[in-house]
């Protein structure tokens, strides 16, 4: 697993101070009873090769801000944002609670929860 910097961490403890976290299961559950939830993978393309969570577009933490609201309108729509290992997806949903979105959730703990649970993902 990769090290972080302490100043990156700084930001990521931050921004969860003002974002809620959803778990892995409650995710699942959220994709399988079809909910109107719009899973947005934030990771670079890179590392697309790792498999996506079924349902997810991606939008990497690069470009999201410019371009989200041309895809998700509706500031009310149910956002879970989602990154490899749950840092990256804490300042995304930061910003995007900024930029008005209501219902906005970060994965706790990224792809990497998901795989650990042994849910599925499209390659």
């Amino acid at each position: 697993m990769k090290k972080h910097s302490p100043g990156f961490l700084n930001l990521v403890e931050d921004a969860k101070k003002r974002i809620q976290e959803i778990g892995p299961q409650k995710l699942k559950q959220l994709i399988d009873s079809h909910e109107q939830v719009t899973v947005i993978d934030t990771r670079e393309d890179r590392e697309l090769s790792d498999g996506i969570i079924p349902t997810s577009i991606h939008l990497s933490k690069g470009i999201i801000e410019r371009d989200i609201e041309q895809l998700i309108p509706d500031h009310n729509q149910l956002i879970v944002v989602y990154c490899s290992g749950g840092f990256r997806c804490a300042l995304v949903a930061d910003a995007l609670q900024k930029m008005g979105y209501s219902q906005v959730y970060s994965l706790s703990g990224g792809l990497r929860s998901w795989l650990d649970e042994g849910y599925p993902v499209q390659k």
